[in-house]
């Protein structure tokens, strides 16, 4: 198989660009480093469409493992021939390889097989063959014998009809247009199972075209009916199904015909519908979990990639109840400075919550806190009205709803054990809620992204494939921003490319005994050998270095060229600095960025990496995005009146709609048809997780606390 030619065709790109990727991912290179310091080799592919194109390689290596092994089967029942081969050879799919394997395949007891053993396959290849004036009955009777149980002329064709519809059932050709009808024009028909309202009502008694299930609905319905809420049948144009075996089959009228015919309406309904009902329910299936996979990764890479609140000592409150609510305070760089504990989300707390609000107030003015994150926990809106009752006391302070607090951010904390080994766990999360506020991406990737809550149906989506994806994201996220290894903890570390959770507690234990001055001084860390050096180095930033480079996302590998490049342009390496080399950019421009490649001897691509790197040293990409609401009030459900006009954040975006975070502690949903005043085919087009919207109230349903909001005023 040409990988070269398939995959230049799919991906539209040009042949030598895919034989350069898969070169390069052969010999052990990983996606960031490839998309990051090879774009001379790959034409400068980006970080996705390496990753899409590496699991479609996947794939078709997977097929080509398969068609050899099945070559080697049909060869070794010496039944290969030169047409079969052809077929195999032209075969793009797994379902097609499969289905021209299949009257080949070691089969079970079968009617056929029991026909075949009473010696009925000569009769049945002869009505195959269907003489015009061919005797059935005088054929038929040749056949009897009653110590076979063959007693009479109906019983020997029924056997032969056995065999024959065996022999149409395996028909490869037959069943891929029988599977293209079904998927064209059958209906998923579903029916309560059980005499109870449930969150299934809606499919109760519900039909739609296969070819438009929706992937939401289609996993609702695998769920509903794993629960043995409903029942799902596909619901198949017989007619039509028969009529295609007929014509594939059947060749002239003739007394033979007659039982070929009998034998495809049997073929049908016993053997080829039934398998063919569960290969379209399971393509269906597939198709809902590629694509809430993709709207998953979506939504994971926009919630990982916001903005962090920089420069703002931090108040974290983990919510409680009858233990109180955590609090911890945290400098701008993380650094725990306080911690505490305080009781005021109960009633009849007057006392306590006198006591808290002191405690609260005096470590905002002490340690000059200016902002307060809340976890999303179950004592968050009882948390929330405390802390904004204080507000007016501490000028210069805002706060935010953490989202992905509660039940996730203690995972995150016991993940934390090691940095606050004096702190408990309710503690900890405490801080790591603090964290989350000041760098969302390094405290959120010590969390399983499956219990982050930014997808839909992901416990039933197959989790090999869901957690390749989420770690594909995660890792292109933390390599796109970069990490400062001196204070990055080892969950962060074991993200950055050519590094694993073995080799990034090395890391934080070399660090923690020797310190780590510069990116040379990571080839002493114990087995960071020359390949994982030089897969992670240009991902990792070493503030304080003596070689300014090391804070940037020049890859050692290019220092040389970047030293060579001030030079020409009149400048020394103790010009590179936070704010950038001034007035690089003009000066190259004026040089002129071809000859500059070419003096330097390397690509333009890395030349104007380089360049951009010089002019903004370890620029993080997250600033140049909108920044997180901060808010100064609060909301209950009972204040939502329809029509009222309110900013929010964008949560969740799923098949249907998005879910906005509105400050009332229950995230209101806009339908996919409120989004815009045009047609859209999926929320993404409109939204994305992080986005500040601005949204009308449409209802209120305080009982089954469900919020309806529109993106289109007028549309209510």
């Amino acid at each position: 198989m040409d990988f070269y030619a398939i995959l230049a065709k799919e991906f539209n790109i040009r042949p030598q660009q895919v034989e350069a990727v898969i070169e390069l991912l052969d010999a052990g290179n990983t996606i960031p480093f490839i998309a990051r310091y090879r774009k001379e080799a790959t034409g400068a592919l980006d970080d996705q469409l390496l990753r899409e194109l590496s699991e479609r390689l996947d794939y078709l290596r997977g097929l080509d493992k398969r068609r050899s092994e099945i070559e080697k089967a049909l060869t070794e029942q010496n039944v290969l021939t030169d047409e079969l081969l052809t077929r195999l050879n032209a075969a793009v799919t797994l379902a097609e390889l499969e289905d021209l394997y299949r009257p080949f395949r070691p089969k079970r007891r079968t009617r056929a097989t029991i026909a075949k053993e009473k010696g009925l396959e000569p009769l049945a290849n002869w009505l195959m063959m269907q003489y015009p004036r061919g005797d059935v009955a005088a054929q038929a009777e040749k056949y009897i014998d009653p110590e076979k149980d063959l007693p009479d002329a109906d019983k020997v064709l029924a056997g032969a009809r056995d065999i024959i519809a065996e022999t149409v059932s395996d028909d490869a050709a037959a069943r891929k247009d029988l599977r293209a009808l079904l998927m064209r024009e059958g209906i998923i028909s579903t029916k309560a199972a059980k005499e109870e309202d449930s969150v299934y009502s809606m499919y109760y008694e519900y039909s739609e075209p296969v070819g438009r299930m929706a992937s939401h609905r289609i996993l609702a319905i695998n769920r509903g009916e794993r629960e043995e809420f409903l029942k799902v049948a596909l619901n198949a144009p017989e007619e039509k199904a028969v009529a295609s075996l007929k014509r594939a089959f059947v060749k002239t009228p003739c007394a033979s015909a007659d039982q070929i015919i009998m034998a495809c309406e049997d073929a049908w309904s016993r053997l080829i519908f039934p398998s063919l009902e569960r290969e379209v329910r399971n393509e269906l299936t597939d198709r809902a979990n590629t694509a809430a996979i993709r709207v998953f990764s979506q939504n994971l890479h926009q919630l990982l990639m916001q903005p962090p609140i920089k420069g703002k000592v931090t108040l974290g409150v983990d919510p409680g109840f009858r233990t109180g609510c955590k609090l911890a305070v945290i400098d701008e760089n993380g650094k725990v400075l306080e911690t505490g504990v305080g009781h005021f989300t109960l009633p009849g707390q007057e006392g306590p919550k006198a006591q808290a609000a002191k405690l609260i107030k005096r470590m905002v003015r002490e340690h000059g806190v200016t902002a307060i994150a809340i976890g999303n926990g179950t004592a968050s809106r009882e948390s929330e009205q405390f802390i904004v009752s204080l507000l007016p006391d501490l000028p210069g302070t805002a706060y935010m709803i953490v989202s992905e607090a509660g039940a996730s951010v203690y995972s995150a904390s016991k993940l934390a054990a090691q940095e606050f080994p004096d702190f408990d766990v309710s503690l900890r999360s405490a801080v790591s809620i603090a964290r989350r506020m000041q760098d969302p991406l390094a405290e959120l990737v010590k969390i399983d992204p499956k219990a982050i809550g930014v997808g839909q149906y992901q416990h039933d989506l197959k989790q090999n494939e869901l957690t390749g994806a989420l770690d594909g994201v995660v890792e292109q996220c933390v390599n796109l921003v970069g990490v400062e290894v001196s204070t990055a903890s080892a969950e962060l570390l074991s993200h950055v490319a050519g590094i694993g959770p073995a080799l990034a507690r090395n890391i934080v234990a070399y660090r923690e005994e020797n310190g780590i001055a510069s990116r040379a001084a990571l080839k002493k860390v114990p087995k960071l050998g020359p390949h994982a050096f030089e897969q992670c180095a240009g991902f990792l930033r070493v503030s304080g270095s003596k070689n300014p480079l090391d804070t940037t996302a020049v890859h050692p590998e290019s220092y040389d060229a970047a030293k060579q490049l001030l030079s020409l342009l009149g400048y020394e390496l103790k010009d590179v600095k936070n704010g950038g080399v001034p007035g690089i950019g003009e000066k190259a421009a004026e040089y002129g960025l071809d000859k500059l490649a070419a003096a330097l001897s390397i690509g333009l691509p890395t030349l104007k990496d380089i360049l951009s790197e010089l002019q903004k040293p370890g620029r993080d990409p997250r600033d140049e995005l909108p920044k997180p609401v901060l808010r100064t009030d609060v909301l209950d459900m009972k204040d939502l009146k329809p029509g009222m006009e309110l900013s929010g954040t964008v949560r969740n975006v799923i098949d249907f709609g998005a879910f906005i975070d509105i400050g009332v502690h229950q995230d209101g949903l806009v339908h996919i048809s409120r989004m815009a005043d045009r047609f859209i085919k999926h929320p993404s087009e409109v939204l994305k997780v992080g986005d500040v919207v601005k949204v009308w109230v449409v209802d209120v349903d305080e009982k089954k606390k469900r919020i309806a909001l529109t993106m289109v005023k007028d549309r209510t």
